[in-house]
C-alpha cells in the first residue's frame, strides 16, 4: 500500500477519534436528554437550554410547566427566542432569533472540563422594566466570569402582559389560587432547573448566586423573598432596584387592572383571551400605561408583602452585595421643564412634599442654580431607585442573618466612539439615531446612569462598540470584577488585589464602597435621607 495512502488514512483516523472526543466533551446529560454545545476557547457554552415547557397554548398565564424528554442529542448552539415585547427600549442589541411565546430557555457557560469541579454558578435576571430584555444580550455575556471560574447562566422569563397579567379566572383556575407573576415563577423554575441539573456542567448546587441589573435586582430581591426560591440561593447581587419601594400591587388590585386592560380590548373571559394570537395580544398592550401589569402580592409567590417578609426576616439568609448608580435618573424628573434653579427647586420640592418640604429641603440642601442641578439629581435618583435599594440593603442587614456589603457606582460611560455620530446614548448601552438630525450630542452625563456598570461587572466592555473606552475603564471593570467574583465564590467580595470593603453593620452609618478608577470604602453620607423617605412611604 502506497505509504502516502497509509499516512492519510491514519490521520483521517486520527481526526476522527479527536472530533468524536470533542464532541463527548461537549455534550451534557440533563435530566431530560443529551445537550450538545460549542467550545468557545476552552468555555463550554450551552444555548437555548430549555428550563420549562413552552407556555403557549392552555398554558399560556399558568405556572411553567415541566420539559418534555426529547431523544437522541439536542444541539444547544443557539440562543432560544426572546420573550414577547415591545421595542421600548430601541437600543436594546439582541443575539436571539426574533420574539416568541415560547420564549423559557436559558444559556450557560462553564469553564468546567470534566463536569466533576463543583464550581460556583452565577444566574443572571435581565433587566428592562419587566416589559424587555433578553439573557441573548452581549452586555450579560458569562463568557468573562467563567474565566475566572464560575459558571455562568442568563435566564430568560415572560415579560409584560403574558409575565404579569393578574385576572379574576385565572385565579379562579390557579390551584394556588393566585394569577400574575408568571415572570417570576419563571425564574423560579429556572432556579429549581439548575439546582438539580448544574453538577452536569460542573457547577456546585449548593453555591448558587443570583443577580440582576434594575428588574433583575427586583428580581433577585423577589427570588429571596419566595418561599419557591429562597432555600436554593446561596448568594444575592442586586444592581439598582428592590421591591421594597412602592413596586408591588395587592392582587386584587393587579386582578382589576387585568380586568380594564382586557375589557378595553372587547375581550370579557379568559377563553377569548387565550384564543388571541401572541403578536395580537402583544399590539393590544402599546397603549397600556406603566403598570398595567404589576409585580403583586398573590397570596402564593408571595405569601405576603416582599417589605414584611424581609422585616420578619422570613427572606433568604445569604450574603447579600448591593448598590446603585450615581447618577440613575435626571433631574428633569423632579424639576419637568423647568430650569435648574434655586426658586424653580424649591418650588419643585414643595409640591412634592407639602408640610415636609422644609425637612426635604434640609436634606436635600441647594444654595446655588448648580447646586440645583445637581441635587435635583441625587432627589430623581433616590426617588427612582436609589432608596429602594438602600432600604433593602438596610433591612437585610437588620434580619438576614448574613453580611451585606453596599457599593455606589460612581464611573461615569466615556465618550461615545466617533463613527457613532449624533446618535443618542441610551440606557441599555446603545443608541438611537434620529435620521437627519444635525443637532449637536447630548453632554456627557456628570455621573453613573442608570445600567451604566453591567458591562463593567461582567467584563463586558468589549462587546459594546458604542464607547470609546478608556484604559481607566478597564481598570473599573477588572476591580468591579474581581468583588463579584469573589463575593460568588466566597460570599465576601474581598480578596487579593481589591480595596477592602467592610460589610454593613445594622443601625450604624455603614460602609460603602464607591466604585471609581480610585475605589474605596468611605461612611455613607446619606442614611438621613433615606430615612427621610422612608417616613415619606409610611404616611
Amino acid at each position: 500500500m502506497n505509504k502516502h495512502y497509509v499516512l492519510l488514512l491514519l490521520s483521517l483516523a486520527i481526526g476522527t477519534v479527536t472530533n468524536a472526543q470533542t464532541a463527548s466533551l461537549l455534550q451534557v446529560k440533563v435530566a431530560n436528554g443529551i445537550l450538545e454545545g460549542t467550545d468557545e476557547s476552552g468555555v463550554r457554552v450551552f444555548r437555548g437550554v430549555p428550563f420549562a415547557a413552552p407556555p403557549v397554548g392552555e398554558f399560556r398565564w399558568r405556572e411553567p410547566q415541566p420539559v418534555k424528554n426529547w431523544s437522541g442529542v439536542r444541539k444547544a448552539d443557539k440562543f432560544g427566542p426572546r420573550a414577547m415585547q415591545l421595542p421600548i427600549f430601541g437600543d436594546m442589541n439582541f443575539r436571539s432569533d426574533g420574539t416568541s411565546e415560547d420564549c423559557l430557555y436559558l444559556n450557560i457557560w462553564s469553564p468546567s472540563k470534566t463536569g466533576k469541579d463543583k464550581l460556583p454558578v452565577l444566574v443572571y435576571f435581565y433587566g428592562g422594566g419587566f416589559l424587555a430584555g433578553d439573557g441573548s444580550e452581549p452586555r450579560y455575556d458569562g463568557e468573562s466570569l467563567a474565566r475566572r471560574g464560575i459558571v455562568s447562566i442568563t435566564v430568560n422569563y415572560r415579560l409584560g402582559v403574558f409575565g404579569f397579567f393578574a385576572y379574576p379566572e385565572l385565579t379562579k383556575e390557579s390551584p394556588h389560587h393566585a394569577s400574575g407573576n408568571y415572570g417570576l415563577l419563571d425564574q423560579s423554575a429556572a432556579l429549581q432547573w439548575v439546582q438539580k441539573n448544574i453538577a452536569a456542567f460542573g457547577g456546585d448546587p449548593k453555591k448558587i448566586t443570583i443577580a440582576g441589573e434594575s428588574a433583575g435586582s427586583f428580581s433577585v430581591c423577589a427570588q429571596m423573598a419566595s418561599p419557591l426560591s429562597k432555600n436554593i440561593i446561596a448568594g444575592a447581587i442586586g444592581e439598582s432596584g428592590s421591591l421594597l419601594g412602592n413596586a408591588t400591587a395587592s392582587l386584587q388590585d393587579a386582578e382589576n387592572s387585568g380586568s380594564k386592560w382586557a375589557t378595553g380590548i372587547n375581550k370579557n373571559s379568559l377563553s377569548e383571551l387565550r384564543a388571541m394570537n401572541a403578536n395580537d395580544v402583544m399590539k393590544a398592550t402599546a397603549s397600556a400605561g406603566f403598570g398595567t401589569f404589576p409585580v403583586c402580592i398573590d397570596g402564593y409567590f408571595f405569601p405576603r408583602s416582599p417589605l414584611e417578609i424581609f422585616e420578619k426576616g422570613e427572606q433568604a439568609h445569604v450574603p447579600l452585595l448591593v448598590g446603585w448608580n450615581s447618577q440613575e435618573m435626571v433631574y428633569q424628573m423632579v424639576l419637568g421643564a423647568d430650569k435648574p434653579t434655586v426658586d424653580n427647586y424649591k418650588k419643585a420640592v414643595q409640591k412634592l412634599y407639602g408640610d415636609n418640604a422644609t425637612e426635604a429641603m434640609r436634606l436635600y440642601a441647594v444654595s446655588t442654580d448648580e447646586e440645583a442641578e445637581q441635587t435635583a439629581t441625587e432627589l430623581a435618583s433616590d426617588r427612582f431607585i436609589g432608596f429602594s435599594t438602600w432600604r433593602w440593603s438596610d433591612v437585610q442587614s437588620k434580619t438576614g442573618g448574613r453580611p451585606v456589603f453596599r457599593y455606589l457606582y460612581a464611573r461615569p460611560r466615556p465618550a461615545m466612539r466617533p463613527e457613532m455620530g449624533n446618535a443618542t446614548a441610551n440606557l441599555a448601552g446603545g443608541v438611537t439615531r434620529d435620521a437627519g438630525s444635525s443637532a449637536p450630542r447630548a453632554p456627557l452625563p456628570k455621573g453613573a446612569v442608570h445600567s451604566a456598570e453591567i458591562e463593567y461587572a461582567l467584563g463586558n466592555l468589549p462587546t459594546n462598540r458604542v464607547y470609546d473606552w478608556q484604559p481607566e475603564d478597564y481598570t473599573v471593570s477588572e476591580i468591579m470584577q474581581s468583588f463579584f467574583a469573589n463575593f460568588i465564590k466566597t460570599g465576601n467580595p474581598n480578596g487579593l488585589g481589591v480595596p477592602e470593603w467592610p460589610a454593613v453593620e445594622s443601625n450604624n452609618a455603614a460602609p460603602v464602597m464607591y466604585i471609581d478608577v480610585n475605589s474605596k470604602a468611605e461612611t455613607e453620607k446619606s442614611r438621613d435621607r433615606y430615612l427621610f423617605l422612608e417616613k415619606q412611604m409610611k404616611r
